[in-house]
């Protein structure tokens, strides 16, 4: 698979587009997130649109 034409997702956490890679192969319907980083802040997205309903 060449690189431009890899699966894109969108991060729920920052909203930036990011690729398919190798090491996510096996779960890549579970993927959410484009880095560590915005896994380990998932919950301040999360208090933020509870705070806006």
């Amino acid at each position: 698979m060449k690189k431009q034409h890899l699966p894109q997702k969108k991060c729920i956490v920052c909203d930036r587009p990011f690729n398919w890679r190798k090491k996510w192969s096996k779960v890549w319907n579970e993927v959410k997130y484009c880095s560590e980083k915005c896994r380990r802040n998932r919950s301040k997205t999360n208090n933020l649109i509870k705070s806006c309903i």
